[in-house]
């Protein structure tokens, strides 16, 4: 499996016209090598569906939504094998006008989540966050049922992640704040999830009821919020355009677990890292 953010990694650059090439690139790649593809993004579903016109993106066997708090099956090839049973999928549920189609979500992680954050769901959270000074809620679209998501200016992100921090655990509220920047806008982003949930966490659980081999899933990305799936042990790219810390940082965690082999820096950006890497680990 090829498991890939999207937003700077999958997603071709503006005018970036070895990007475009390369990302059919990428389609012939994995299907020469028997390969499912999976998104594993901060987007909600439909900036998903978005992204997919506007880009001509592949279709991916799974979706992981929401900075790991949502996991959908896709309409792209799956050659795991499993049951609908083994992820809990729900029935379809989309319109032939989605480049998805018919999606079919898991109940059984819903149900997981719903446990994990109890009676504290986000609109809760929001209100214990009201007073927190720079924080700007974003977009109804880029909410989620276990997602809290703001805007803070970048200057300011260190503050205003402190402060949240701080309120959360007063409470005890069962969330953990990630925190990135935006590469396009330049804006900080803050992301409240379930504890213990991100990125990686919701890979981890897709791999397991899908059965896939471990050593066998590449995960690709480039910000902040990639950082744990990097450094979860699974084959990695880091694109090129990955901010200094994030490359140090999946560096470190590398070789902090003593891995060898496990991660590979592209020197390229974006779609074309992503191709560079999946090349190098297809190689050996």
């Amino acid at each position: 499996m090829l498991a890939t953010d999207l937003d700077g990694t999958l997603i071709p650059l503006d005018d970036d016209a070895r990007n475009r090439a390369d990302l059919a690139q990428i389609v012939d790649e994995l299907v020469q090598a028997g390969m499912t593809l999976a998104f594993v993004t901060g987007r909600h579903l439909e900036l998903v569906e978005d992204a997919m016109r506007r880009h001509g993106l592949p279709h991916p066997a799974w979706l992981i939504c929401d900075v790991g708090t949502s996991i959908y099956r896709g309409d792209g090839v799956d050659r795991s094998g499993a049951s609908d049973r083994a992820v809990g999928l729900d029935r379809a549920d989309g319109d032939e006008s989605s480049p998805l189609g018919g999606l079919r979500p898991s109940s059984a992680y819903v149900e997981h989540l719903a446990e994990i954050v109890d009676a504290w769901d986000v609109e809760r959270l929001h209100e214990l966050l009201a007073e927190v000074s720079g924080l700007r809620k974003q977009e109804a679209e880029k909410q989620g049922r276990f997602k809290l998501s703001y805007y803070c200016d970048r200057d300011e992100l260190a503050r205003v992640v402190g402060e949240v921090e701080r309120r959360v655990a007063g409470v005890e509220a069962p969330y953990r704040v990630i925190d990135s920047v935006d590469p396009f806008t330049d804006d900080g982003l803050i992301d409240l999830l379930p504890v213990g949930v991100s990125k990686a966490y919701a890979l981890d659980w897709l791999v397991s009821h899908v059965g896939h081999d471990r050593d066998r899933v590449i995960f690709a990305g480039d910000s902040g919020n990639d950082l744990a799936a990097l450094t979860a042990g699974y084959p990695s790219i880091v694109v090129g355009n990955a901010a200094t810390d994030v490359v140090e940082g999946a560096r470190k965690g590398h070789e902090d677990a003593g891995w060898s082999g496990r991660l590979y820096l592209a020197e390229r950006s974006a779609t074309s890292g992503v191709l560079e890497g999946l090349q190098h680990f297809l190689a050996r």
